[in-house]
């Protein structure tokens, strides 16, 4: 009964959550009913108030700093102007014949640098609306053109992407955001290649069946409270605090914190570890950087600093209780008897290669919550402990179970019922019939060709 009681709770999020249902409320009463199916119901409020609410609030505390702090600065480069201004650089060298190549460069660069993905699928859009009616290539292709440059690589697979994916592992495994860096790489230009040689494919196909942009009722979301600022900044100031937070991410991450004596950190905070934290500090502190070089730089061009930063901060409300509900959620479920069933099978799905084990259970949890970032922080939460001890017994380099980890994630997460999916097609005003397979070609199916390429080269030569 409890196995069955999982199954259902979790078909049921993700109906629900496809119907458009918020997780903050679908979370607890999923995994209330599932204490209630398997018959744990005199325990129902004390797994609330104890379990779910401290999963909850543990994540909250360990990144919350993260989710805010990105979400600042995506705000900050979006109102200084210097989105926009890559975005029309960018634009302006590949020119209106590569328009896919364009689209996905611009998402590419602005999500690699730090600005948010829905930031990005908001304030892009209008842009490609206008390169894909101008050179007549279908519009269906548009949600397809975004994702690729902002749900894959950048997310995933690039070595130090600030991306909240390529963080969730690092307490888990000591590792830091640059974890097998050559192995991401390679990762990368798989998806990056495949995902533009597919795309243009369709748009050759589309010309040779005479199909060009399409008669279409624009019906988008309004993006004019999320477009990239109308403020005119230089290129080169623009990229600026791009290469600042990679940079410095790289520079503490690899030479001022290994040079550091960090050894009265832990004297005087026993629960804190620096070689577990130090790849999430370096994090914080590119992005306070960055954030505060924006601020300062731009002083006398801000149109309203305040509500940016106002804004910002509060837009990483939302994604963090989001995420972290489904952590609640997930500590409730792997509480249950049935879980212990379903853990030893994931666990033994490949036992002479953690990799493949790690990797479908990142695969499935983040297909079920429709969140690459929520099925990390489950599945790492609840078998974090058991697929480090795996590998130090197989003689696998932790980098390489945090890069395997954070890929699987970002395959499944784009199901039909994903909130990024729905939230995407309904800036671009079109519907899943349209252009749900194109997008599940660059986000699903390529990623996990990427993915498989990356367990294969790292079983056979380790990590690097």
């Amino acid at each position: 009964m409890s196995i069955l009681a999982i199954v259902i709770s979790l078909l049921l999020l993700m109906f629900l959550a496809y119907r458009g249902i918020s997780v903050l409320l679908l979370a607890p009463l999923m995994a209330g009913l599932a204490v209630l199916l398997s018959g744990d119901a005199a325990f129902l409020l004390p797994i609330y108030t104890d379990t779910f609410m401290s999963a909850l609030g543990n994540y909250v505390i360990q990144f919350f700093p993260l989710f805010l702090l990105g979400a600042l600065f995506g705000q900050l480069m979006a109102d200084s102007g210097a989105a926009q201004s890559i975005a029309n650089g960018i634009v302006k060298k590949l020119g209106t014949h590569h328009v896919v190549l364009t689209v996905v460069m611009v998402c590419a660069v602005l999500t690699y640098g730090g600005v948010s993905l829905f930031v990005v699928a908001f304030a892009i859009y209008p842009i490609s609306r206008e390169l894909f009616r101008s050179a007549d290539v279908p519009k269906r292709l548009i949600p397809a053109s975004i994702a690729l440059g902002s749900f894959t690589f950048t997310m995933t697979a690039l070595p130090g992407t600030p991306a909240i994916q390529n963080a969730i592992p690092i307490p888990y495994f000591a590792t830091n955001s640059f974890a097998a860096p050559g192995l991401g790489i390679i990762a990368g230009i798989i998806m990056l290649g495949l995902g533009t040689y597919y795309l243009q494919s369709r748009v050759k196909k589309a010309a040779a069946n005479g199909e060009g942009y399409g008669r279409h009722t624009e019906r988008e979301v309004d993006s004019s409270d999320s477009s990239l600022g109308e403020a005119h900044m230089p290129l080169a100031l623009a990229i600026i605090p791009l290469l600042m937070v990679i940079g410095l991410n790289a520079l503490f991450t690899y030479g001022v914190f290994p040079a550091m004596d960090l050894s009265f950190i832990s004297a005087a905070f026993e629960n804190v570890s620096p070689s577990a934290q130090s790849g999430l500090w370096a994090i914080l502190i590119a992005l306070l950087s960055a954030s505060a070089w924006l601020i300062i730089t731009r002083w006398k061009h801000w149109q309203n600093l305040k509500d940016s930063v106002n804004k910002g901060c509060l837009g990483s409300l939302l994604p963090i209780f989001n995420t972290a509900s489904e952590v609640g959620y997930g500590a409730v479920i792997a509480s249950l008897a049935g879980f212990a069933i379903i853990r030893d099978t994931v666990l033994s799905a490949s036992p002479g290669n953690p990799l493949i084990s790690e990797a479908m259970a990142m695969s499935v949890l983040a297909g079920i919550t429709g969140s690459s970032s929520g099925g990390l922080s489950i599945a790492l939460g609840t078998l974090g402990s058991e697929y480090l001890a795996m590998a130090e017994q197989a003689g696998i380099n932790p980098e390489l179970m945090h890069r395997v980890a954070t890929l699987a994630a970002g395959g499944m997460d784009t199901l039909p019922h994903s909130g990024a999916v729905i939230t995407l097609l309904a800036i671009c005003g079109l519907t899943h019939r349209q252009s749900y397979a194109h997008v599940a070609m660059v986000t699903i199916a390529l990623p996990i060709v990427a993915l498989i390429s990356v367990i294969t080269l790292g079983t056979v030569f380790g990590s690097f």
